[in-house]
């Protein structure tokens, strides 16, 4: 898809402020991933993506932390299910509990011995992800790829100790610690509508 960064801009994904991120650092820009899922079939279009990436892959399950994730799993999963014309592909979400990934709701009968595709919107420091891929090994699955939208973090596959990580596109932005900020040096208010320092 081409001009996927413009679109993000255009829908206004792409907020500019002092934002803090879920890494605790701050920074000057924020992607607003929910705002994608306001389009549903923007959002059909680049599960598709992912899904045509990964469509000659062996995949028995797509999963997703919530709830970005759990969202695009299931369109990933059904277009898996189209390519590969079996009804047979699962997907699932993993909920966080206890600062863990855990699969419930009858998912955690699901996910053993399957070859797992790990999707998510956003990627920053990979923590969501390696704790879904921590459950899904712990249910004796197979974790086995990993599908994004944006990768802002300039994680790598090797980071997340898989065999493969694709993103649709990727995001360089300058975050700092907070100690070190310029933003906050300046005296830049803090977002509390979006990002960790959000009201809640």
């Amino acid at each position: 898809m081409e001009n996927l960064i413009d679109f993000f801009e255009e829908i206004g994904a792409i907020k500019e402020g002092h934002f803090v991120y879920t890494s605790g650092r701050h920074g000057r820009y924020y992607f607003n991933k929910d705002t994608i899922y306001s389009y549903p079939f923007f959002a059909s279009l680049l599960a598709r993506q992912i899904a045509n990436y990964f469509g000659e892959r062996e995949i028995d399950l797509v999963a997703g932390p919530t709830m970005g994730g759990a969202i695009l799993a299931q369109w990933v999963g059904y277009f898996l299910s189209l390519r590969k014309q079996s009804l047979k592909i699962l997907a699932v979400f993993a909920e966080e509990e206890d600062q863990k990934r855990v699969f419930k709701r009858g998912y955690q009968d699901l996910v053993p011995k399957k070859k797992v595709l790990i999707v998510d919107d956003v990627l920053t420091t990979g923590g969501s992800i390696k704790k879904v891929i921590e459950a899904i090994k712990k249910l004796e699955g197979e974790a086995v790829s990993v599908g994004v939208i944006v990768n802002r973090g300039k994680i790598t596959a090797q980071d997340l100790q898989v065999s493969e990580l694709f993103s649709l596109a990727d995001l360089e932005w300058e975050s700092f610690e907070e100690k070190d900020c310029p933003l906050c040096k300046k005296g830049l208010p803090i977002n509390t509508d979006l990002g960790k320092a959000k009201k809640s």
